[in-house]
């Protein structure tokens, strides 16, 4: 029996807009979506915002309820026995909720411990142990307002995990970290999935996903459109490369036009930083470089280079729809 199971799951919403006249809306966050994530699994769930991954994820933690379908969790139905799902299952966010900033790191982990239900006897030690997995001994007796980000969601982990559950959600955890703290988070959410922890995590950060996952699910639309290992999904598009051109004064029209060249699966004009970088991606190994400069509509030209497909490439591809069938 798989560990979390979703079957033709769908979630609706009713909304509307307007002011003198209301006008009501029917949004589909999630559609006809299943997958399965077995024990000891390191799951990832990809997609763009408003994909519907973060929909997903509180259906399965119980936050919301399902229009159609079924989300079972451990054998256990999230809608029929919410409760029991719970008491199984840990929840880290993303961002600076979830945590009472006048306190100390330690009189957190206390209080959350008293509202998950661990035994009194087992409280000190567990807070303890929790503190070295995460590396914040030596800080605990400090007021979280006083905590970088990458701490309090180091912090948010160990809250995560205080009654032991068996499966583990991450959602987002090392957004708006810095780069040496995401890294330290990384490799604490390696070391859980290495002693043996089912996780499901959403992340955008596709060498993130690489690293860590061991199954991918790509959602789009409320949809799956991909399922795999990370060398599955990167297989979809290894046949050929990739050029990346910098650019200034491009306009938007640029990636378009590269689009219809013979030979190119897809291409996206990108910010990064005070450069735009058209990422083109052809299907055969005959280098397309020059075509492609033979559209660039008077942009300013920086550096060239090319190198072979990656995670990203392919997940643009699939929520783009340009992925080859």
């Amino acid at each position: 029996m798989s560990v979390v199971e979703v079957t033709g799951l769908r979630r609706i919403y009713e909304t509307s807009t307007g002011v003198l006249r209301r006008r009501h809306r029917t949004i589909e966050a999630v559609h006809d979506v299943s997958f399965s994530v077995e024990r000891g699994e390191l799951f990832g769930l990809l997609g763009p915002n408003g994909a519907g991954k973060t929909t997903t994820i509180k259906i399965l933690i119980t936050l919301l309820l399902p229009t159609a379908g079924t989300a079972r969790v451990l054998g256990i139905d999230v809608a029929k026995d919410p409760r029991a799902v719970r008491q199984r299952v840990g929840y880290v966010f993303g961002g600076d909720r979830g945590l009472y900033e006048r306190l100390s790191a330690w009189d957190n982990l206390r209080y959350f411990a008293e509202l998950y239900g661990v035994e009194p006897e087992r409280q000190r030690a567990r807070i303890q142990e929790l503190l070295e997995m995460v590396g914040l001994t030596g800080r605990e007796r400090e007021r979280v307002e006083g905590f970088s980000r990458g701490m309090r969601q180091r912090l948010h982990i160990a809250r995560g995990l205080l009654h032991d559950p068996e499966v583990l959600f991450l959602d987002e955890p090392t957004i708006g970290i810095d780069p040496v703290g995401a890294r330290a988070l990384r490799g604490t959410i390696a070391t859980l999935a290495t002693a043996g922890k089912t996780i499901v995590l959403t992340t955008h950060y596709m060498f993130e996903a690489d690293e860590l996952c061991g199954q991918i699910a790509v959602i789009d639309k409320g949809a799956i459109v991909a399922r795999g290992t990370p060398a599955d999904l990167k297989s979809l598009v290894t046949e050929g490369n990739v050029v990346e051109i910098e650019l200034y004064g491009a306009p938007e029209r640029v990636a378009a036009d590269a689009r219809r060249l013979d030979g190119v699966q897809s291409a996206t004009l990108e910010e990064r930083g005070h450069v735009q970088v058209l990422v083109v991606q052809s299907a055969t190994d005959v280098d397309i470089t020059p075509a492609v400069l033979a559209c660039l509509h008077g942009a300013r030209l920086g550096r060239i280079s090319s190198r072979e497909p990656t995670l990203e490439d392919a997940y643009v591809a699939l929520v783009s729809g340009t992925c080859p069938d």
